[in-house]
């Protein structure tokens, strides 16, 4: 698949670059993209929730009254999960949700994703991204040029630039990463991929083995 490259002002550079049809003309599984994502989203959940059990309420273990004779129910004390300010039942208990996929699944599931926005022509090339200064003005004006201003956009580059990174953070539905971060569920969340000339490179490193 061939793309034209663009400069962060939106305009030609006249250059073109071949996607590797490896990478970003594959067959798309979506049963390997379904687990990728649900991994990527069970890594994120903290686990910490916690709820107080008859044993850890603070009260009295005091018989409340006679077992017989009362025309009530039994009760044994006042943190029984009956009343009010009790145990609660088969609460949350914290718990890791994390779970491991084999790696070859996840490259699939990549190579699924990206397939997926290069046929949709959602894959924008850019021969570099580079800014002088930390100024989101920056970042917004070249989203703006490039006609990507009300799309979410994620911005793969090869390596940290703190310039850039800094410049997107007060910006909404921009994400900026690195290849070497490059994951499913976000390239799937994104409305439209940029990509620079060196993060294809690393990419087809990474990914076209």
């Amino acid at each position: 698949m061939e793309v034209k490259v663009l400069n962060i002002s939106g305009k030609e550079t006249g250059a073109k670059v071949q996607l590797p049809e490896a990478i970003f003309g594959v067959e798309p599984n979506d049963h390997a993209i379904y687990l990728d994502v649900k991994q990527y989203l069970a890594n994120q959940r903290q686990g910490t929730h916690k709820s107080k059990q008859r044993n850890e309420i603070a009260g009295s273990t005091r018989k409340l009254h006679k077992q017989k004779g009362t025309g009530g129910a039994r009760a044994g004390s006042i943190k029984s999960p009956l009343f009010n300010g009790g145990g609660r039942i088969f609460g949350p208990q914290p718990r890791d949700y994390s779970f491991k996929l084999n790696k070859k699944l996840k490259v699939v599931a990549r190579k699924s994703a990206l397939s997926y926005k290069a046929k949709d022509s959602n894959i924008l090339i850019l021969d570099e991204v580079t800014f002088d200064s930390v100024k989101t003005k920056n970042y917004a004006k070249m989203i703006a040029d490039l006609n990507v201003s009300n799309e979410k956009t994620l911005m793969v580059l090869p390596a940290i630039n703190n310039n850039v990174y800094l410049s997107s953070r007060n910006l909404k539905k921009v994400k900026v990463i690195t290849a070497a971060e490059l994951n499913t569920y976000d390239v799937l969340n994104a409305g439209k991929l940029l990509l620079t000339l060196d993060s294809v490179k690393i990419l087809e490193e990474a990914l076209a083995k």
